[in-house]
């Protein structure tokens, strides 16, 4: 018989090499799997580097068979999640897991001990650690490796949570394929008719685009973190973006930064919107494939040559689109697209992923439809509602 299952907090340094160090365990031989840089999971796991953890509590596990790991989990509260949703939940996130029931019911319900334990109604996830980084769980589309900054899991991870008692589907979320192929398929009449369109509206409503200015690029993030947080905050599960987050986002954005994929929209002059694209570099990241032990820097310079030499980023993700609350409808989103669109076609990229779109989000929906993208990758977040410890005690 195999070893029973226990599941431990990360207290030493051991555990927490075995915790991030897991996954190129798990994913040994898959195809479609990215590692990350090791050195950016190091930073992110770090509670004192990481400048989310700032307003977050939380613990890391390992489900283990005897001596051998089968499993990890992180169980936190986002405080700041909490107080802007004026919800009272904690999280879940980094689940990975083997294809093994009864460590993925222990891994769950730690978790959910945790955050019961504080004091807290409910648990959802996954999430690591919000909607501004990789989020949600792989539930169709298995067929390809992911793009940047999006989960992969085995299609296993559904069944495995699932079959664990009280989580339920909260929210789906979708990542739409986009090829200029599909768009120009009447040869071009399509397209032609929607950019007239798109013209005549950017005047009569005063719309213009623009790119980045380059030379103050500072300036620019901080014009698109004012954006960012006004035209998510009603958005499910939307976190505001801390200063020192935004900081950390343009360091990271600043080693892909495509400034082709980037615009802002004004009307009469005034910055309402924007549309950052980035390349995919999960493409080459896939083929220098980065692991534990292996010197960063060489599969960094492997990286850049399949990039630069190479020319293997063929396809981008439309990673983030948003316009005011009160300058929604009016055009603006569409005048961004048609800029991004033109621009794809002078770089000679035919793929780009639209993702992710809340399944709510009927408005968002019907601007990549117009473009005939179609949704072919679908995630999904849980919840489980969380009994106080004293109800749960039977009679005795």
């Amino acid at each position: 018989m195999s070893a029973p299952v226990s599941v431990r907090k990360v207290e030493s340094k051991r555990d927490f090499e075995t915790f991030l160090k897991f996954p190129w365990a798990l994913y040994k031989g898959d195809p479609y799997w990215v590692p990350p840089l090791v050195s950016q999971m190091r930073h992110k796991l770090d509670r004192k580097l990481n400048p989310s953890w700032a307003y977050m509590e939380g613990d890391y596990f390992l489900a283990w068979r005897g001596e051998q790991p089968v499993g990890t989990i992180a169980a936190f509260i986002n405080h700041r999640h909490n107080e802007f949703h004026n919800e009272h939940i904690g999280f879940f996130g980094l689940f990975q897991v083997y294809d093994d029931q009864e460590a993925a019911t222990a891994l769950l319900e730690t978790a959910a001990d945790y955050v019961r334990g504080l004091g807290y109604d409910a648990i959802r996830g996954p999430a690591s650690f919000s909607t501004n980084d990789e989020c949600a769980l792989l539930i169709e589309g298995f067929d390809g490796p992911p793009l940047l900054l999006m989960p992969y899991n085995y299609p296993y991870f559904q069944r495995l949570v699932e079959n664990t008692p009280g989580f339920e589907k909260v929210m789906d979320l979708y990542s739409y394929y986009i090829t200029l192929e599909g768009v120009q398929s009447d040869d071009g009449q399509y397209l032609e008719k929607l950019f007239r369109v798109t013209r005549k509206n950017n005047a009569r409503r005063r719309i213009t685009v623009r790119p980045p200015d380059l030379k103050h690029l500072k300036q620019e993030f901080l014009t698109l973190k004012a954006i960012y947080n006004r035209a998510w905050d009603k958005n499910w599960g939307f976190v505001p973006f801390s200063d020192d987050e935004l900081d950390e986002m343009v360091k990271e954005l600043g080693q892909f930064f495509e400034p082709r994929l980037t615009f802002f929209a004004e009307v009469e002059g005034r910055p309402v919107g924007f549309l950052l694209g980035i390349p995919d570099m999960n493409q080459v990241l896939h083929k220098a494939y980065p692991r534990p032990g292996k010197p960063e820097l060489l599969a960094m310079l492997q990286a850049l040559w399949h990039w630069k030499v190479r020319s293997k980023i063929t396809r981008f993700r439309v990673m983030l689109l948003g316009v005011q609350e009160n300058h929604r409808g009016l055009g603006v989103e569409s005048a961004m697209f048609a800029e991004l669109y033109q621009s794809a076609v002078q770089m000679d990229w035919h793929y780009a992923d639209g993702g992710w779109v809340l399944e709510t989000n009927a408005p968002m929906q019907r601007l990549v439809e117009a473009y005939r993208a179609e949704p072919y990758r679908r995630y999904r977040f849980y919840e489980r509602a969380l009994k106080p410890p004293s109800s749960e005690v039977g009679p005795g």
